[in-house]
């Protein structure tokens, strides 16, 4: 079977279509899910193949509380539909009520690359998806990482129906912490957004996009230069820049930094998507900007000065009519595809009457 994919090879931690054969034997081969306008195929890497039963798997255990010790936390606590699969948070909350450190990166468009967080520390969705479980800030209890993720599995294996669905899923008997990161990132990797306004106009529908929209995108792509970061179909090039946030504190979140330890990389954080930006507040790694005007007003005041700042940031003197259609563009790219109904009931425990 002749399937789009894309190439292993990425750059800035996103990836780029080619054309491979998968074959029609075996797990996982199912048709993928064709995406919206304006959107390529999604990544499937070779040892999590597409398939419904490992997406449906994986959406009952996105948003079952049972992964964290005490039921209390899912993967949607942080990752919620309502929120545009953030949190409306600045910072999330975790077990046992305890805040995080940073504001929670939607799920939305995040097959399209390969690191993960906003300091790119896991290689892939799949290690992203059993991150958390193994944060005694986030969903655990344990202290020991390896001990974490052998608890969550062992209650995962008390519900016998997640039992034969990891079965028919990956064909094991016994499942592990990284079949549970493959389900999750499987279902993850089914929540995008196209067909916006954007996505509509770009392929011909003139009236897609409002007067001050398309005088926004004019801004965004030609006087503001907003593409050299947020480029292409999903408006991030997966890099990892300093524009000032958090550089203004005395003990300043140093991102991508206490990932590679190179002092240029210092207070760096991945450029996110800007797709459904309007719908993702608040704004940052830190959250500290409750409204895309309030964003839009650091861009113009050309970041916060430090050090490491990326050297393309200078102020951009834009007019009040500028910044309001500025605005207008970015809400443009809302679109659909990851408007998704959770379950309403989950697979009872053996000592469960109900799962819900």
């Amino acid at each position: 079977m002749l399937r789009q994919r894309f190439a292993k090879k990425t750059v800035g931690g996103l990836m780029f279509c080619t054309t491979v054969l998968c074959s029609t034997i075996g797990l996982g081969n199912d048709k993928e899910p064709e995406p919206p306008l304006g959107l390529p195929p999604v990544y499937y890497p070779e040892d999590n193949l597409y398939s419904k039963e490992r997406a449906n798997l994986g959406k009952f255990l996105y948003f079952d509380k049972r992964l964290s010790s005490d039921g209390t936390v899912s993967c949607s606590t942080c990752h919620s539909v309502k929120h545009g699969f953030t949190d409306g948070a600045a910072v999330s909350t975790g077990i046992n009520g305890q805040k995080g450190g940073r504001s929670a990166p939607t799920v939305i468009n995040r097959g399209y690359s390969t690191a993960q967080f906003w300091d790119g520390r896991a290689p892939s969705p799949e290690a992203q998806a059993i991150g958390p479980i193994a944060n005694p800030i986030e969903m655990t209890n344990e202290k020991d990482p390896h001990r974490a993720h052998e608890t969550c599995v062992e209650r995962l294996k008390n519900v016998p129906e997640y039992k034969s669905r990891f079965a028919s899923a990956y064909g094991v008997d016994d499942f592990t912490i990284e079949h549970v990161g493959k389900a999750i990132a499987t279902f993850e990797r089914t929540v995008v957004s196209g067909n916006s306004p954007f996505d509509r106009y770009k392929s011909g529908v003139k009236d897609a996009m409002t007067e001050s929209a398309v005088r926004g995108s004019n801004i965004f792509f030609n006087k503001t230069a907003c593409d050299s970061c947020h480029l292409g179909f999903n408006f991030t090039d997966g890099s990892y820049e300093n524009i000032g946030i958090g550089m203004d504190k005395p003990s300043p979140d140093l991102g991508r930094y206490m990932v590679t330890k190179r002092e240029e990389d210092k207070g760096s954080f991945k450029t996110p998507t800007l797709r459904e930006i309007e719908h993702t507040a608040p704004y940052m790694h830190d959250g500290r900007y409750k409204t895309l005007e309030e964003v839009i007003e650091h861009y113009d005041k050309g970041g916060i000065p430090n050090p490491n700042l990326d050297r393309r940031l200078k102020p951009l003197n834009l007019s009040k009519q500028e910044k309001a259609d500025l605005v207008e563009f970015l809400k443009a790219l809302s679109g659909e595809g990851w408007q998704i109904d959770p379950p309403t009931k989950f697979p009872p425990s053996n000592n469960e009457s109900s799962g819900t």
